[in-house]
């Protein structure tokens, strides 16, 4: 048996022999920086989104004092790629530009290794197609009509189990077309999804009818930049595909490759992330963006060497999983990065069973349906569970999918009636039955901007409108076209002096949302925290136990929960919001696990 690599040495060497990193049309030097937890990234560069609206001559002011520049931008998503002079820290700097208020997020461009502890000859060893129910699924779909963008060393192009399947690519390490495989964890890791089936040669695969879309996204060694895998999501929704894998450990924790993410599933697709191979629990905090895949053996039990934690959403036969090598061979494969193909499998089969379906609604049958391990319940070995395909693909057929309900939408900074001036943060909550698509602001009849990832928020310039009255309305869409409004009225006033407007003495009024002292929680719970100021919120920041778990640079704040591994009894959620004038507000629950 092959175990592909990526144990407890996880972001350890091979930087080091690089001479220059190609992004896009640019290329910079690279010279591995590591910590003592052996994470590795690209020395003074930073990734960081700009607030929705905030233009680019008020960006390059906020980044300009550190003696930064922009040499690329991540299309789709407006994450901007900045460069650090050699003697700045590219971890103070980037604690400094987190307390900006008008940017989104701020992190290190991160390196990140792979993620590998029908007739066909070698279907009768294939336990895991079996076990989750593929040839049940089979009856319904083989995935026909559904693409599956592989983000990795790239797809061995000559492979006969993988030739008939690849369509167009793309090498982001190179900036060009050439996506032959050059390490051997892409094409393991192709095969696993999709490699052709029931074709009387080699293995057989989940989604054996689904397109393969080879992406380059790392180096001759298998290790791939967070700013790599974010161009190669946006670039793969963009040009159709619906599933996106990632089998590299922690992926899927990373702010740049949860709003690429975000981007995909706006577009109707989803991506698919291996929980990692440290054999421990992990602390990457729960989210909505991905779907992230713990391994199982043929027993069903989590094997050992699985990543696991509050993160995984559900799991995936890992262990000795047969499937194609560089070459034109095959071999058995174990880790999280077979464990997390299988699994887009699944999500391949699903789309091509029910092209109408949204993306939020294959997540949430996929997750309903899966098989329930350990604990009942959700739980951090398996998550919702192990992969179904028989059921998810049975439920994904009897689904309805029209959507005619509209999403709800408020503007929850700043308060109607304020008076504003100078550049000011917008924060807007929506929600949606099904999932929102996007949220677009207008003042005064003119789009500012669009925001596709949760929080919603914005930066507008108010000295771009007349002083006086402006009116500001948030527009939150489904993917079904569904949509809502809300308006609001504040007063501009940036000619106006401020002699004698007083100071700002009024503390913002913070609340949480859904939960009352004494409420009963259990599972995984949402916890949403709004405040709203007299002028305008500057951050909220939200607290379990005293422990900071979430904040954002605006009046709303969520964080996903897990109760369940919570001790039993009292735990204080507090969230407290800031504003301009340093004026602070707060309020607490008390709720029973």
């Amino acid at each position: 048996m092959n175990t592909l690599p990526l144990r407890k040495t996880a972001l350890s060497v091979g930087i080091a022999a690089l001479t220059s990193l190609t992004l896009g049309a640019f290329s910079l030097p690279v010279s591995a920086q590591t910590t003592s937890t052996e994470q590795q990234w690209v020395p003074g560069r930073l990734l960081v989104q700009p607030r929705a609206g905030l233009s680019d001559a008020e960006f390059e002011k906020i980044i300009k004092p550190h003696g930064a520049r922009q040499v690329g931008k991540i299309e789709g998503i407006n994450v901007r790629i900045i460069q650090l002079p050699p003697q700045a820290s590219e971890k103070a700097v980037e604690a400094l530009l987190k307390h900006n208020k008008h940017l989104e997020f701020v992190e290190r461009d991160m390196l990140l290794k792979p993620d590998l502890v029908a007739d066909d000859p070698y279907f009768g060893s294939a336990w895991h197609l079996p076990k989750i129910g593929a040839p049940t699924a089979w009856d319904v779909t083989q995935g026909q009509n559904v693409t599956i963008a592989i983000l990795d060393s790239g797809v061995d192009g000559q492979h006969a189990d993988l030739a008939p399947k690849l369509v167009s690519g793309w090498n982001f390490y190179d900036g060009n077309s050439d996506t032959a495989d050059v390490y051997g964890h892409g094409t393991q890791v192709a095969g696993a999804a999709a490699a052709a089936s029931n074709n009387s040669i080699g293995v057989s695969a989940v989604a054996g009818a689904a397109r393969i879309m080879p992406i380059r996204v790392t180096d001759t060694s298998g290790q791939g930049l967070l700013s790599h895998m974010a161009s190669g999501i946006t670039w793969a929704a963009d040009r159709g595909a619906k599933v996106a894998n990632l089998s590299f450990a922690g992926a899927g924790g990373y702010a740049t490759v949860q709003t690429a993410a975000q981007y995909m599933k706006s577009k109707g697709g989803l991506v698919v992330t291996a929980a990692g191979n440290y054999g421990t629990e992990q602390t990457f905090a729960a989210s909505d963006t991905t779907i992230v895949v713990s391994a199982t053996t043929s027993n069903d039990d989590r094997a050992s060497w699985s990543s696991y934690g509050a993160f995984v959403d559900v799991a995936a036969p890992g262990t000795s999983i047969w499937t194609t090598t560089r070459g034109g061979g095959y071999t058995a494969a174990s880790g999280t990065s077979v464990a997390s193909p299988v699994a887009a499998g699944v999500v391949g089969l699903m789309m091509a069973a029910n092209s109408n379906l949204s993306a939020s609604s294959v997540e949430k049958l996929l997750f309903s349906t899966a098989t329930d391990l350990g604990t009942a319940g959700f739980d951090t070995s398996y998550g919702n569970g192990r992969v179904n395909a028989a059921a998810a693909v049975q439920a994904a057929v009897g689904a309805v999918a029209a959507d005619t309900t509209a999403p709800t939408v408020s503007l929850t900074n700043p308060v109607n009636g304020s008076t504003v001036k100078g550049i000011i943060v917008v924060d807007v909550a929506a929600s949606d039955n099904v999932g929102v698509n996007r949220v677009e602001l207008m003042v005064n009849g003119t789009k500012i901007a669009t925001d596709t990832g949760v929080p919603y928020g914005f930066s507008w310039d108010s000295s771009a409108v007349p002083d006086g009255t402006a009116t500001l309305v948030a527009y939150a869409y489904d993917a079904a076209g569904n949509y809502a409004t809300k308006s609001i009225s504040v007063k501009v006033e940036n000619a106006t002096s401020s002699s004698g407007t007083g100071s700002d003495t009024a503390a913002p009024q913070v609340g949480i949302g859904g939960l009352s002292d004494g409420s009963q929680v259990n599972g995984r719970v949402t916890v949403q925290a709004t405040a709203t100021d007299n002028v305008a919120v500057t951050k909220t920041r939200l607290y379990i136990d005293g422990g900071l778990v979430a904040t954002s640079n605006g009046g709303s704040v969520t964080y996903k929960w897990n109760a369940r591994s919570a001790t039993t009894g009292t735990h204080t959620i507090t969230a407290e919001a800031d504003d301009a004038a340093g004026n602070k507000g707060s309020t607490s629950v008390r709720v029973v696990r």
